[in-house]
């Protein structure tokens, strides 16, 4: 059984692979967090509808929801009982997060820095970021590619197709502001300390 970690402040960077320019995020959350929260902070800060399955990736290690591996194919551990410090223990230390098996949305998530504890962190934050990630069900990052080049070319035979599945216009660009609002209205089940 894990045991819970002292607490402290991670600053983790979140890139999503293979978009260039890239799709990236830099937030900060408790040290002691649980995988499962970390899951939920991800959906938000990438803007993804948590409409799929995901695991965390780390050597020959997985982390997810047991129940929803059915076949026993990933051999994941519980990420509800496994607190992030547990995972990325040092500045440097990274892991992967993958996000619906079919697009298969590949996530590099390096810790950055460790902070020591000096107040509250009532929630995690969002202190940086750059560009909207995909639409979900685009068809991965080939089908993410085709769907750029339609959106933003009005002259294109699918545009005007492409805009109402995408539920209008699709603007790429990053909002903190909204994703911290987004962060602070969440129930956390902990008050860190920060």
């Amino acid at each position: 059984m894990a045991t819970k970690p002292p607490s402290s402040v991670y600053q983790l960077k979140i890139v999503l692979t293979g978009i260039v320019p890239p799709i990236w995020r830099r937030i900060q959350v408790p040290s002691s967090i649980k995988l499962c929260c970390v899951h939920s902070v991800f959906q938000v800060v990438m803007g993804w509808t948590d409409s799929h399955l995901h695991q965390f990736k780390q050597g020959d290690k997985n982390w997810g929801v047991p129940e929803w591996d059915e076949f026993d194919e990933f051999d994941l551990i519980d990420e509800s009982k496994t607190h992030l410090a547990n995972v990325l223990k040092a500045e440097g230390n990274s892991m992967i997060y993958q996000y619906d098996f079919g697009d298969n949305w590949l996530h590099e998530v390096l810790l950055e820095n460790i902070i020591p504890v000096k107040d509250v962190l009532k929630a995690p934050i969002c202190v940086g970021g750059e560009r909207r990630c995909p639409p979900e069900d685009v068809g991965g990052i080939l089908g993410y590619r085709k769907f750029l080049e339609t959106i933003f070319d009005p002259t294109h035979e699918d545009y005007e197709e492409l805009v109402r599945w995408a539920g209008g216009h699709f603007h790429d660009e990053f909002d903190a502001e909204a994703v911290n609002q987004t962060l602070c209205q969440m129930r956390w089940p902990v008050r860190h300390r920060r």
